[in-house]
């Protein structure tokens, strides 16, 4: 595919690497030289130095030949413009960033698609979204849901109480013989090695495990890894961003008690009058003592999603001595992912990661209705519609030539979510969410063409 990426900051150059890998024809604009000459060095693309907003640099990225344009400047405003422009001279599909979520919360009636943006992406609304349903599966360290909760994936770390340590794939599926769930990836503690699971695949304790899970299947999965399912309604959010009070405005509409800390004076007020149902403190978040004196002992979920991710990482740490059940820290460097199990924070989330899951959908081949990557794992799942002239429709998934780096977990018929064994007969239709390593992912999407 040819594109064009608009904007070298954070998220666009994430993309860039993300997708030059992948060996996709790669144009980044931007105007900050400095950026682009990093992305040049780095990378292997093609860089522009230019506002993108001008109709003679488009052309100059030959815009009227490409497969997508995705714009992820700082300004919105920017981003629009610029999918518009590059819609009416002849780019197939346009992708833009925003950060008012309005837009994407109205965007059936503001008629976006109308003016040339086939699709908006907010990477603070996804984030709040993230960090929401985490809190709602607060055992599992990572989750994901697809069509509404009719099939969700949630990862966790094994304890060595969990029961089936040192047990098969086989041997733990006879604990529940009314399957609601299957373990699709699994990375060793200590390494870097992602495991698609098959039968013979055994439990080892501190194994960082993926599944997937029907509605049914989430309490089962409970008594599975040995954990409570524990009701978190006190939450406390330090720092009050973009994220912080889209996070804060979410959950006080579902009924959480909400302390949110903001360090700058003006913001705070701001935040206050925002947030008429949720306590705004103005102080300094890293200082033991405030949190002590704002009850950090009597919350359920500690969340740091300041603009600094030392601060987030520290802060979180700092709560979870005080035995705090849940801790989520915001961070930017990605080489910190490795690093969240081994520190003791429940979970990490990035903004470029969720940005990129979030467009990678429409770079896939096949009916790719939604994707996602398993964090710091070398693997993506991707939800495909199965069409009549797909090469795996009315064929049971046991005499399909599929690889063994790649797994079905699930499907979804008619809105219900099934766990898809080796003789469940896939339709038209169907939803299919598949795991795969990067190296079979080629051979999938030509499996859903």
């Amino acid at each position: 595919m040819k594109i064009i990426i608009a904007g070298a900051g954070e998220v666009g150059y994430h993309l860039a690497k993300l997708l030059s890998y992948e060996s996709q024809d790669i144009t980044l604009i931007d105007c900050n030289k400095d950026n682009l000459e990093y992305a040049d060095a780095h990378l292997d693309i093609r860089v522009i130095k230019g506002d993108a907003t001008s109709v003679s640099i488009l052309k100059d990225a030959r815009v009227a030949t490409a497969d997508l344009v995705i714009t992820v400047t700082s300004s919105e405003t920017t981003n629009i413009t610029i999918c518009v422009l590059a819609k009416q001279l002849g780019c197939k599909r346009t992708i833009a960033r925003i950060s008012n979520t309005e837009f994407i919360d109205n965007q059936e009636e503001l008629r976006f698609k109308d003016l040339g943006i086939d699709e908006l992406i907010s990477p603070e609304k996804l984030a709040a979204a993230e960090i929401r349903l985490l809190l709602n599966q607060s055992a599992f360290n990572d989750s994901y849901q697809f069509e509404d909760g009719a099939l969700t994936m949630v990862g966790t770390t094994l304890q060595r109480t969990a029961p089936f340590i040192g047990k098969s794939v086989k041997e733990t599926a006879n604990v529940f013989p009314e399957l609601h769930f299957a373990p699709i990836a699994i990375q060793r503690f200590g390494t870097q090695y992602t495991l698609i699971p098959r039968g013979d695949t055994i439990f080892k304790e501190g194994d960082q495990v993926y599944f997937i899970t029907s509605k049914q299947g989430v309490d089962e999965l409970y008594k599975l890894i040995g954990k409570v399912k524990e009701e978190i309604k006190n939450v406390m959010i330090l720092g009050g961003s973009n994220i912080g009070f889209k996070t804060a405005r979410d959950l006080c509409q579902n009924k959480f008690n909400v302390k949110l800390i903001e360090k700058d004076k003006v913001r705070a007020f701001e935040l206050a009058d925002d947030l008429p149902n949720a306590l705004v403190i103005q102080g300094d978040g890293r200082n033991v003592e405030l949190l002590e004196e704002e009850g950090v002992y009597d919350m359920d979920a500690f969340i740091a999603v300041t603009g600094n991710s030392e601060t987030n990482i520290m802060s979180c740490l700092v709560a979870k001595s005080k035995n705090i059940r849940k801790t989520i820290a915001l961070v930017e460097n990605m080489d910190y992912f490795q690093l969240s199990q081994s520190i003791g924070i429940d979970t990490l989330i990035n903004k470029k990661l969720l940005a990129a899951n979030n467009i990678f959908r429409h770079i896939r081949k096949g009916d790719v209705v939604d994707m996602t990557r398993l964090n710091n794992m070398n693997a993506e799942l991707l939800e495909f519609i199965v069409k009549p002239t797909s090469r795996v429709c009315d064929k049971k998934i046991i005499d399909l030539d599929f690889p063994r780096s790649a797994i079905i977990g699930g499907v979804i018929r008619d809105g219900e979510g099934m766990i898809a064994l080796g003789d469940f007969h896939i339709k038209s239709g169907d939803r299919v969410v598949v795991c795969s390593l990067p190296r079979s992912i080629n051979k999938i999407e030509r499996m859903f063409l």
